[in-house]
């Protein structure tokens, strides 16, 4: 059994494409708005890439001082704090003491350091004002995936007594050339006639959790509630030599559920990592079927993905947060499976529930 109690979610950030605040955000995915379009970058065919990216306009500026101190890091690196600095605020207001941050990062590649690897907690501090329990944050640099070793953490940390407030987030961007060049060589890009590719995006997402409301000064913006977290390993990756059975996301569906009272009901709406590729299709079909007893017979399926892109590193957290406020909301059925998939070995599952239930 996990050695956590559920957390509440107290309030939430969240930049994307389609919104920059939660609110907003959440709104424009139930909508269907879509801001996915032609950029002008363009393939190795000379087609210009379909991304979900956010225009220069709606991103604020480094300020000097964090400007010379991120001059020798990659562009990617400086497009990621300003992403997360909206969010970041957005989510931690009237936290009534620095929080630890716990925080989902894009993997590493080969030869290379994750972005943000750094001391990319201090420039975020320093950028958006937030004080933040340095001393005990953490960072993830696991992708999509990231957010759910990130929220494991926060559980332990809450249930320990540590702390009282956890903050949990995810920040990425495709918008890196070198990174666009790799995947349009592995011919992962969805473009003009391709219907199997991804739709690179960008975008930032953190949620304050806490285990009761006593000590909680402010508005709380979501009444759920994040039941447990399961996270697996995939040896036979993307990227790996070893077969691709989808035993990575069943284990971690297999942690998530054992661990869940009994009382809890079952699955009625999954919020999917699947990011265009039929590639993650075979451990989602996996991880269901060896569950299956844990799903309601009709529940329905979310791809917030087709409207925004793929976030990368950001994908947990938000999709965590669009799924509580559409049960806050009505709109969605409690509870909700979210689950992602990194383009390694990692995978994260969590289970989320409406905070009045």
């Amino acid at each position: 059994m996990a050695a956590w109690q559920p957390a509440e979610i107290l309030t939430a950030g969240l930049v994307s494409p389609v919104g920059l605040t939660a609110g907003s955000s959440a709104a424009a995915v139930r909508a269907g708005i879509t801001r996915l379009r032609e950029t002008a970058i363009y393939s190795r065919t000379l087609k210009p890439l379909l991304a979900g990216f956010l225009d220069e306009v709606h991103l604020p500026e480094l300020p000097d001082a964090v400007r010379r101190a991120t001059r020798t890091v990659t562009m990617r690196y400086q497009r990621m704090l300003r992403l997360a600095v909206g969010a970041l605020r957005e989510a931690a207001r009237d936290c009534p003491v620095p929080p630890p941050l716990l925080l989902a990062l894009p993997e590493p590649t080969p030869g290379a350091p994750a972005p943000g690897a750094t001391d990319f907690l201090t420039h975020l501090m320093d950028f958006s004002g937030v004080p933040l329990d340095k001393k005990q944050s953490q960072l993830f640099p696991h992708g999509r995936a990231g957010g759910f070793f990130a929220l494991q953490e926060a559980l332990r940390l809450l249930s320990s007594g540590r702390v009282r407030h956890v903050l949990v987030g995810g920040v990425d961007s495709f918008l890196d050339l070198s990174l666009l060049t790799a995947l349009d060589a592995e011919e992962r890009l969805r473009g003009h006639g391709l219907s199997d590719g991804l739709i690179p995006g960008e975008g930032a997402a953190f949620l304050l959790l806490g285990l009761t409301q006593r000590g909680w000064p402010g508005q709380r913006s979501i009444h759920a509630r994040v039941m447990g977290v399961g996270t697996g390993h995939e040896e036979g990756h993307r990227y790996s030599e070893k077969p691709y059975r989808g035993e990575g996301l069943a284990r971690a569906f297999q942690l998530l559920f054992e661990a869940l009272p009994p009382s809890v009901p079952r699955v009625r709406c999954v919020y999917t990592g699947m990011n265009g590729e039929s590639f993650w299709a075979k451990e989602w079909g996996v991880a269901y079927l060896r569950h299956a007893r844990y799903f309601e017979e009709q529940f329905s399926i979310e791809h917030p993905v087709e409207f925004m892109g793929d976030p990368g590193a950001a994908l947990g957290p938000m999709m965590v947060v669009l799924s509580a406020l559409g049960m806050q909301k009505g709109y969605r059925q409690a509870p909700c499976l979210v689950w992602c998939s990194s383009e390694r070995e990692d995978r994260g599952a969590a289970l989320i529930h409406g905070g009045n239930e």
